[in-house]
């Protein structure tokens, strides 16, 4: 964060200053994450109310406290914290003239470009990026706030409950490029139809100067569709459609034995080959919508696909492919799901067991808010896994039943294999795993964040003493 007093911070909110203190270091909510010289953000939650860890804050490293009330340590007051932080966020943007903002929205697949992109401008110039799913009207302004007058590159993943949250989140870092990726079902219950969420993911485009670009989808009609809500330059990226090219066409995808791909990129008649050091089906579509970012900001196609193929997993739980030292293999992609990013996954763990012989075994748990069509989505993506030739799938507690019902109306019907193992939850699960599944296996665990799955994905790498090494 730029170097601010209190009373200057008070002035940028509108807020009082209680104490003195001047900020150097940038904001937080979670004093487990603390920010050297940095600013705590007291947020009253349900359980926790952020004023009492104040204390706590400033012996991590605060120097001072955004609340609503005065506490122990220097304070700025305001009526919402929220709106302050904010205004904060927008001030420090305004105040670097220099540094780009590339912001992206998407119903899936935000992280995994974000991860790629942050790691393609870094190569180019001191960048800052989403940490996590910061992607709320609390995690953009925090994302925002650890900017500094070095920062060249500010990336910022942008998520959406509603119409008009997009939006507001383009006021607090206004993007010179800005990305749709695709417009699914995740949050359709609460959303109501794709359109609706089309609506809203478009704000983002909307929220462009005339001389920004806009990086769309062209496999995605609805995403497609948004050139005309946007007077920015635009560029598509994505695979030959319809005998229609992208501005930054993929190609030629291939796939080693693990589900590492390697494909052609091609941008303005020049062409590089990438070989992707991640795992998963839809790993080239995240890239290239990456490089598309990357490529608008300044980057050349020889320096993003050559960097491309160092790039690592920067956030936990999205397809970490783990060999455990008895030689079995763990895909842990428990952070989040939805239908597209089940079948995706799927899609990677059947044809891992194709190429290298394993079994594949499925542990698969609940999608969120997915209101009214949950039933349906979930029996789907059993049917899709039956059909992928995934050979067990184990369903994790009662809200994934459908996900077994609809793998065994497939599986079991002539012609059809697998087996189906229903589990009341992770303890069940876990143990099922830890007395059935061996060095010829490969086990993919996967379900929303609620799910919290990640421990099975552990317990089978890391329990009764097991060591695993990420690949």
């Amino acid at each position: 964060m730029i170097e601010m007093t209190l009373d200057e911070v008070a002035a940028v909110v509108g807020g009082t200053a209680h104490g003195e203190a001047v900020v150097t270091g940038g904001a937080f909510v979670d004093t487990r994450t603390p920010e050297a010289g940095g600013l705590f953000v007291a947020v009253a939650g349900e359980r926790v109310d952020g004023h009492d860890l104040a204390a706590a804050a400033g012996h991590a490293g605060a120097v001072a406290v955004l609340g609503t009330r005065p506490t122990g340590l220097p304070t700025v007051v305001v009526d919402d914290v929220t709106v302050a932080l904010g205004l904060l966020a927008r001030h420090v943007v305004d105040r670097l003239p220099e540094v780009v903002v590339l912001a992206m929205t998407g119903s899936q697949g935000k992280t995994g470009t974000k991860d790629y992109l942050a790691h393609l401008l870094s190569e180019s110039g001191p960048t800052v990026a989403t940490r996590g799913n910061f992607n709320n009207e609390l995690g953009v302004p925090l994302t925002v706030l650890r900017a500094t007058p070095d920062t060249r590159y500010l990336v910022v993943e942008m998520g959406a409950r509603g119409v008009g949250h997009i939006a507001e989140l383009c006021a607090i870092a206004p993007p010179r490029v800005a990305a749709v990726l695709n417009v699914g079902t995740a949050h359709i219950g609460e959303f109501g139809s794709r359109e609706a969420i089309a609506r809203a993911k478009g704000e983002i485009v909307e929220a462009l100067p005339a001389d920004g670009t806009a990086v769309l989808n062209a496999d995605d009609e609805l995403v497609a569709a948004m050139a005309r809500r946007t007077a920015a330059q635009v560029v598509t990226f994505g695979g030959p459609t319809d005998g229609r090219t992208p501005d930054v066409a993929v190609s030629e995808v291939t796939v080693d034995e693990l589900g590492r791909q390697s494909f052609e990129l091609a941008h303005r008649g020049s062409g590089a080959t990438v070989h992707l050091a991640q795992v998963g089906a839809y790993q080239w579509r995240n890239a290239a919508a990456a490089a598309a970012m990357a490529l608008a900001a300044g980057l050349d196609l020889d320096t993003v696909a050559d960097s491309l193929a160092d790039a690592v997993p920067a956030s936990r739980w999205r397809m970490e492919l783990t060999e455990r030292a008895d030689g079995l293999v763990v895909l842990n992609d428990a952070y989040n799901a939805n239908p597209e990013s089940m079948r995706a996954a799927l899609e990677t763990l059947a044809g891992m067991g194709t190429r290298t012989g394993r079994r594949t075994v499925a542990v698969l748990g609940q999608m969120l808010e997915l209101g009214d069509g949950a039933a349906e989505a979930h029996r789907g993506v059993g049917e899709y896994a039956a059909r992928a030739g995934v050979d067990v799938l184990v369903a994790v507690g009662a809200d994934a039943a459908g996900i077994a019902q609809g793998y065994d109306a497939v599986a079991g019907a002539p012609g059809g294999g697998g087996v189906t193992i229903t589990t009341a939850g992770r303890d069940e699960a876990s143990d099922w795993l830890r007395h059935n599944v061996s060095a010829a296996d490969v086990v993919l665990v996967k379900a929303s964040r609620g799910a919290a799955l990640e421990l099975i994905a552990d317990d089978l790498l890391f329990g009764s003493g097991k060591e695993g090494s990420t690949t």
